[in-house]
Formats: C-alpha cells, structure tokens, sequence
C-alpha cells in the first residue's frame, strides 16, 4: 500500500471553512472518480504557531493508482482554486511512502 502525504496551513478563521471544502468537494470528488486502487483518505489537523495545519494521506493499493489520479507529473501537488483561496501556504509536492503496518488493530 502507497500512502500519498500532502499539507496545507491556514489561518484559525480559515480552518472550518477549509475542512468543509475537504468534507464536502475535495475528498468527495476523488471518491467519484472510482480510480482503481483508491483506498480512501485520513486527513490530520493540528494547531501549530498560530496557524492550523492539514496533512492529508490518500491510500493506495500501488504506484499505479497515484499516477491514475495526479498522471505523469505525479508528484506535484494538486490544489484546487477554491483551497488555493483559503490556505496561507502549503507543499507543491506531495510525498509517497510504502506502508508498513504494525501489530493491533486499527492499522491505517
């Protein structure tokens, strides 16, 4: 499995109207492209120095399948205007890493 690691930072007043834009367009609209391999997302939020940072991990089951959503190119970032409007700043890249899942239950 491929975890594919994205932030963004925003302002407190900005954090709730940025979430909501995650909740309701940005996740779903991965979701509604059904791209094979897409496990789903878990996005982290956390106060950090007056901002509030996002890091957002979308799964998958392989290499193949990030390219299937960001192509060739398939480290750069997508960040769509509306969140463009709401973030301060954010990564131009996304980062990819093979997981590796402990012992227990609730392994990512």
């Amino acid at each position: 499995m491929v975890g594919r690691i994205w932030r963004g930072w925003t302002t407190p007043a900005n954090a709730a109207p940025y979430e909501r834009l995650l909740q309701s367009e940005i996740l779903p609209g991965i979701d509604q492209k059904q791209l094979p391999g897409y496990l789903g997302a878990l996005v982290l939020r956390r106060e950090v120095d007056g901002e509030v940072e996002f890091l957002t991990i979308l799964r998958f089951d392989s290499m193949e399948g990030v390219r299937a959503l960001a192509g060739a190119d398939y480290e750069r970032a997508y960040v769509p205007a509306k969140a463009r409007a709401l973030l301060t700043r954010f990564d131009a890249t996304s980062r990819h890493y093979q997981t590796v899942e402990g012992p227990g239950p609730g392994a990512l």
